[in-house]
C-alpha cells in the first residue's frame, strides 16, 4: 500500500511537470502569434508610411462642430507622407493606417496651421497694386511672392488707405484646433 502511494505521488508530480511544460509552450506560442500579427501590420505593404502617396477622404471640423472643409465630388485628397504639403497633424494621422480604414483625429493648433503671427502683417504702398484695382477689406487675394518662379501666397486685406494696403498672410484657420474624420482609400508605394 505504501508503495502504491509513492507511485501515485510520482505520477502526480510527473503530470504537474507535463502540464507546466504544456502551459509554457502555450504561452510561447501565443507570444509568437502576437509577434507575427504585429509584424504583419508593421511591415505590411498596405500600411501607410513616410514616402508613400496616399489618397484620403476627409471632413474637417472646428471645435464648435462647424465643417470648414471636406473632399468633394468623390475626389480624394492626394499627398505624399513626409513632403509636408498638408498640415502635420493630418499627415501623421495617416501613418500606420491601412486601406479602407477610418478614424477621427483631433489636431491641436501647433499641428494644424499654427498660432497667429502678427509679425507676418505687411503694409505695402498702394502703388504696388494696379491703379484701378478694387481692394476690398476682408477679401483674400493671391499675391506673387517670387516672380521668377511664379510662387504665390494667399493674403487677406485688413486695411486700405489712399497710400497703403495692409495684408495678413496668416491662414484663415490659424489659432484653431481641428478635427478630421478621415478614410484612407489608396496607398501608392514610393519607388
Amino acid at each position: 500500500m505504501k508503495r502504491s502511494e509513492k507511485v501515485k505521488g510520482k505520477e502526480a508530480a510527473a503530470l504537474r511537470r507535463k502540464k507546466s511544460k504544456m502551459y509554457g509552450i502555450g504561452i510561447a506560442a501565443g507570444i509568437i502569434v502576437v509577434a507575427v500579427i504585429i509584424g504583419f501590420f508593421l511591415l505590411s505593404p498596405s500600411v501607410a508610411k513616410t514616402g508613400d502617396t496616399v489618397d484620403v477622404y476627409y471632413t474637417g471640423t472646428l471645435d464648435n462642430g462647424t465643417v470648414f472643409d471636406k473632399t468633394a465630388n468623390g475626389t480624394p485628397l492626394e499627398f505624399v507622407i513626409g513632403k509636408h504639403s498638408v498640415i502635420p497633424g493630418l499627415e501623421s494621422a495617416v501613418v500606420g493606417m491601412t486601406v479602407n480604414t477610418e478614424k477621427t483625429v483631433w489636431i491641436p493648433v501647433d499641428q494644424a496651421f499654427g498660432p497667429y503671427r502678427s509679425d507676418l502683417i505687411l503694409v505695402l504702398n498702394r502703388s504696388s497694386f494696379e491703379p484701378n484695382q478694387t481692394l476690398n477689406v476682408g477679401e483674400r487675394y493671391d499675391i506673387t511672392t517670387n516672380p521668377s518662379t511664379g510662387a504665390t501666397t494667399k493674403v487677406k486685406i485688413v486695411n486700405v488707405t489712399a497710400s497703403t494696403v495692409t495684408l495678413d498672410p496668416n491662414p484663415p484657420l490659424t489659432d484653431q484646433n481641428l478635427t478630421f474624420a478621415i478614410k484612407l482609400v489608396k496607398i501608392k508605394r514610393s519607388s
